[in-house]
């Protein structure tokens, strides 16, 4: 597998990219893995790096963006944070990989059975993680379809949960940077949610929050 350059990473479209993150995620679910030297790969990135995609996705540590997806040393800028939120350092990070480090898709990555999901079902408050709760919190409140037992021992509703809070983050990334969305109205770079299957390893995404050129 050869590590990218800048010119591999430019002829990369971000349909091409949402390919490659699809057909790493056929080699993970089939535990296969594509031949590459990580350590030549430090080498060849130790002065400079061309990511074609920024995956954000939860800290669960079952959700390794470079693992789910098999991609290597300066293939992917992985940002992780529970419940796969946003705010402003996360989306200036996105616009620093996109404008400036040439990524071609942003994906939105949720889980199932995420802990932080259940969290907000459940209305649960600590210290900080209060606040960061609070942030999927609007997803909770539109799941709809669920009139009892709202709570996370309800593993319908949180899937449910869960699957909105990508959507919404996918819409609140193109609503909160002027940059992000500009690029992807001209079709410079591309965006998807997607939710990650814990016990099958397999991604599935939501073509409703699809846009790639």
């Amino acid at each position: 597998m050869k590590t990218l350059t800048k010119e591999l990473q430019a002829a990369i479209s971000p349909s091409m990219a949402l390919e490659l993150l699809k057909e790493g995620n056929k080699r993970f679910v089939n535990n296969l893995k594509a031949n590459r030297n990580l350590l030549q790969q430090a080498n060849e990135t130790s002065d400079g790096q061309h990511p074609f995609a920024v995956v954000l996705s939860c800290i669960d540590s079952r959700t390794s963006a470079e693992l789910i997806f098999d991609q290597g040393l300066g293939d992917i800028f992985s940002v992780r944070i529970a419940g796969n939120i946003i705010n402003e350092d996360i989306l200036g990070s996105m616009e620093f990989a996109c404008k400036l480090a040439g990524s071609k898709i942003i994906v939105v990555l949720g889980h199932s059975k995420c802990g932080a999901v259940k969290g907000a079902c459940d209305h649960a408050e600590m210290g900080n993680l209060t606040a960061l709760l609070a942030k999927i919190r609007p997803a909770v409140d539109d799941e709809l379809e669920t009139k009892d037992n709202r709570t996370s021992t309800n593993a319908t509703f949180v899937e449910n949960v869960a699957a909105i809070n990508v959507k919404r983050t996918v819409k609140s990334i193109l609503e909160r940077s002027t940059i992000l969305e500009h690029m992807i109205a001209s079709g410079e770079i591309g965006i998807i949610g997607g939710m990650h299957d814990l016990t099958t390893g397999q991604v599935t995404y939501y073509e409703s929050t699809a846009f790639i050129a």
